[in-house]
C-alpha cells in the first residue's frame, strides 16, 4: 500500500454563510412549476435544457432529462426524496457512447447542511469493458469539518476524517481523507491523505507498480491537490463577493440562461 499527504491553505467557508445560502437554492427550485414537461421559472421563462419526462416536479419518482436532445451524451437526475426538514436524495444517471455512470446525493437538513453522501458506479458501453467498471463513496460530515476547523492551536487532530473518499476498481482500491485546521487570515489549513493499493491477486503486482512510479503518483497526487485547492479558492472569492443577494440573482439568471453556442 502506497500513503500519499499533501497539505494546502484554502479560503474558508463559515457555517453561517452556508446556513445563510442554501436556502436560497431551495426556494429558488420550489418556485419553479412544471407545464408539461417544460420547467418554468415563477415570471414563465423555461428553465434551458431541462426537461420533467416522468412523475409530479420535485417528488419522488420525478425523472428529469438534462441537455439538448441531439446530444450524444445523455444526462437524467431522478427524485428519491426530497423533505427540505430531513433530506433531500438525488439521483444522477449518464448514458455516453463510451462510459455509463450512476450517482446518488442525499443531503441531510437541507436549509442547515450537516452531512453530504455519495455512492456510484460506472461502466462501460452495454456493460462491456471490465476496465471500465468501478464504484465509490463519498461522506461529508459538515459539522464535523467545522468542529475539527475550530479547534485550538495545538489540539490533536479529529479521530476521524470529516471527508472520506472510498474507489475501488478491479485493479485496486483508492482511500482519500481530508481533516481541516484553522489557519490565518481566516483560511483553513486541510490534509489531504490517500493511500492506494491492488486488490486480490493482484496486490503483490500493484506493490511493485506503486513502489516504481513512487515519484511521479507523489506528483501527481500534489498537483491534484493544489489544482483542486485553486478551484475552490476561486468559486469561494466569488460566492463571498456576491453575497447572499447576487447568489440569489444568479442563481436565478443561470437556471434560464442556454449554454453558450458554438461553431
Amino acid at each position: 500500500m502506497t500513503t500519499l499527504r499533501h497539505s494546502v491553505t484554502v479560503l474558508a467557508v463559515e457555517r453561517g454563510l452556508v446556513a445563510e445560502l442554501a436556502p436560497l437554492l431551495w426556494d429558488l427550485a420550489e418556485s419553479t412549476r412544471a407545464d408539461g414537461a417544460t420547467v418554468r421559472t415563477p415570471d414563465g421563462q423555461p428553465v434551458e435544457d431541462l426537461r420533467l419526462m416522468k412523475g409530479r416536479h420535485l417528488r419522488p419518482g420525478a425523472l428529469y432529462e438534462l441537455g439538448r436532445p441531439d446530444d450524444d451524451e445523455r444526462m437524467a437526475i431522478r427524485v428519491r426524496e426530497w423533505r427540505r426538514t430531513s433530506a433531500i436524495e438525488l439521483e444522477q444517471l449518464l448514458s455516453a457512447p463510451d462510459l455509463n455512470a450512476r450517482v446518488t446525493l442525499r443531503l441531510t437538513a437541507p436549509d442547515r447542511p450537516r452531512l453530504v453522501e455519495g455512492r456510484g458506479r460506472m461502466w462501460g458501453p452495454d456493460g462491456s469493458g471490465v476496465l471500465r467498471r468501478g464504484a465509490g463513496r463519498a461522506r461529508a460530515d459538515l459539522a464535523a469539518w467545522w468542529d475539527a476547523a475550530a479547534l485550538p492551536p495545538g489540539a490533536p487532530p479529529a479521530a476521524r476524517a470529516p471527508v472520506t473518499v472510498r474507489l475501488k476498481h478491479l485493479l485496486g482500491e483508492a482511500r482519500l481523507r481530508l481533516r481541516p485546521r484553522r489557519a490565518e487570515d481566516g483560511r483553513w489549513r486541510v490534509e489531504a491523505v490517500a493511500s492506494v493499493r491492488g486488490r486480490w491477486l493482484l496486490r503483490p503486482v500493484a506493490a511493485v507498480v506503486l513502489l516504481l512510479a513512487g515519484g511521479p503518483l507523489r506528483r501527481g497526487f500534489r498537483d491534484a491537490v493544489e489544482q483542486a485547492a485553486e478551484g475552490w479558492d476561486q468559486a469561494v472569492a466569488r460566492l463571498l463577493e456576491l453575497g447572499p443577494e447576487g447568489v440569489r440573482e444568479e442563481l436565478a439568471r443561470r437556471a434560464t440562461e442556454g449554454r453558450p453556442a458554438t461553431d
